[in-house]
């Protein structure tokens, strides 16, 4: 396999290239309209526009992609995470074409793409599963009865769903009807499949995930596990590895319940499975998602593989170079997505032109990042700008040192998740490890972010429109208050308080 082609964009893209090149591998991006000059495009051997900005009419043109693939003596296609990464028909139109899909087998991909579907897969596993029905129901009464046997809240479900879309958390019977609708209508918008189903809701859960890497002659390894519990609208935000919380003993049994998982779909490449953690530590599955994950790199971080390139080793139809005894957990790594979103405003997505974007850096720091400075962040796809990562030899290290990336970051022209990544670091339920996936609810108020950096710039702009006024006062309007080649003031003062 000597050249790829990358289905995706953003940070995501430039990782593949970046390990792929690596490995001596030639590599095509595909771009839209809207990213004619992002990093991806600009940093492939090759690069070719699929079609306008919408994914719809660009990134999801599975036929597009495939037709350029082919152009270009394509070996194979990497997904990456989102798009067309789940999807099993993209994947099996890839084999057709003669093409290697760096990744699962379509049927792997479709089993596990359907809640419903993965749990009847991996139930002759003996894998642990929350209470709740086994197909699909639309039927009121027949939810009604289903969550009175085991008993409110409950949680309804779509099926094919994914993001929080989808699901509804029911705590008294009075509720459930209305709840039904509502959770159908939206399994049926987001993902064009009604299906929805009931299982029991823990009330106070972690969000662990278990990294797998399966290759095609019968081998697999868990790379250990993540705590994802953080999130907001049902989605990630901050990420470590390993969870503050798990036994070496509860370790050991998620992993290899992970590796049935794998095994009951005959899985190949790098997969994740997510699990829910309740308070007393039992784990139950949720689901396989069957591509690279966001937060991947924590994984890497701790164990110094390089994910991208083994899925590429296995593609090529390589056997695992280690085994699960040669596998340990170095230090401790945490992940924030920086996203262009405001923390004060609900989270809401926010655009507009990065106006300084200075990433900070140091031992033990990764910036896994798509955009630059001066360029825009574009209405039409997820907002996320980069992934911080940091490591550092134990979790109380790590966290100080992803507060001094954040400290050192340098971000203007955009609202971010940046502030609302340092309130969790330096939050006491976080810095315990006593958290769930309810953090936001339970500790996030707008008013508790530090708003310190804008205070100083506010400042620093006042204090220099005053300095100007009375300069021009004094030299009739024509002398400069600084040299302009110089740092300004408000610079050297923005710079020192980062200090």
């Amino acid at each position: 396999m000597k050249k790829i082609l990358i289905a995706n964009r953003g940070e995501i893209a430039l990782r593949v290239i970046r390990s792929a090149k690596e490995m001596g591998i030639q590599t095509v991006a595909v771009y839209s309209e809207a990213d004619i000059d992002a990093l991806h495009v600009r940093y492939a051997d090759e690069a070719y526009c699929i079609g306008p900005a919408a994914s719809s009419k660009s990134y999801l043109l599975g036929d597009k992609i495939i037709e350029v693939a082919l152009k270009t003596g394509t070996e194979g296609i990497h997904p990456g995470y989102g798009f067309l990464s789940e999807n099993a028909g993209f994947a099996k139109a890839v084999s057709e074409a003669g093409i290697k899909f760096i990744g699962p087998s379509p049927e792997a991909i479709d089993v596990m793409g359907n809640k419903l579907a993965a749990k009847k897969t991996v139930s002759a596993y003996d894998i642990p599963m929350l209470g709740g029905t086994d197909g699909a129901i639309t039927d009121t009464e027949e939810a009604r009865v289903i969550a009175k046997k085991i008993g409110y809240p409950v949680l309804i479900k779509a099926a094919a769903g994914g993001g929080g879309k989808g699901m509804r958390v029911v705590y008294e019977a009075e509720n459930i009807e209305e709840e039904m609708k509502r959770a159908i209508s939206e399994a049926q918008s987001a993902f064009g499949d009604g299906s929805v189903f009931i299982e029991k809701y823990v009330t106070a859960p972690r969000h662990i995930e278990i990294q797998v890497l399966c290759d095609s002659h019968g081998n697999g390894v868990y790379l250990f596990e993540r705590d994802c519990s953080v999130q907001r609208r049902h989605q990630k935000v901050v990420e470590e590895a390993p969870s503050a919380v798990l036994t070496p003993e509860i370790r050991k049994a998620m992993g290899e319940a992970a590796l049935n998982v794998a095994k009951s779909c005959d899985y190949e490449g790098a997969g994740t499975v997510e699990f829910l953690l309740d308070e007393n530590k039992n784990f139950y599955f949720l689901e396989m998602n069957t591509r690279l994950q966001v937060e991947h790199p924590v994984s890497e971080m701790i164990t110094g593989l390089d994910l991208v390139k083994e899925q590429i080793k296995v593609a090529r139809g390589e056997k695992l170079s280690f085994t699960q005894e040669d596998l340990k957990i170095t230090g401790h790594a945490i992940e924030l997505r920086l996203y262009a979103e405001d923390p004060a405003n609900n989270f809401l997505p926010f655009t507009g032109k990065l106006k300084k974007y200075r990433p900070a850096d140091g031992l033990g720091v990764r910036v896994d990042g798509g955009f630059e400075e001066g360029m825009d962040i574009p209405v039409h796809y997820d907002p996320m700008i980069a992934k911080i990562v940091v490591h550092a030899e134990d979790r109380p290290a790590a966290i100080e040192k992803m507060v001094r990336v954040i400290d050192e970051f340098q971000l203007e022209g955009i609202e971010s998740t940046l502030p609302f990544g340092k309130f969790v670091m330096q939050h006491e339920a976080f810095r315990s490890g006593n958290y769930t996936t309810h953090f936001v609810g339970n500790h996030f108020r707008p008013e508790l972010l530090d708003n310190t950096s804008k205070d100083d710039e506010a400042l620093a702009a006042a204090v220099a429109a005053l300095l100007i006024d009375k300069g021009r006062e004094g030299s009739g309007g024509s002398k400069p208050l600084e040299n302009e080649s110089s740092p300004s003031w408000q610079e050297r003062r923005w710079n020192s308080t980062r200090n």
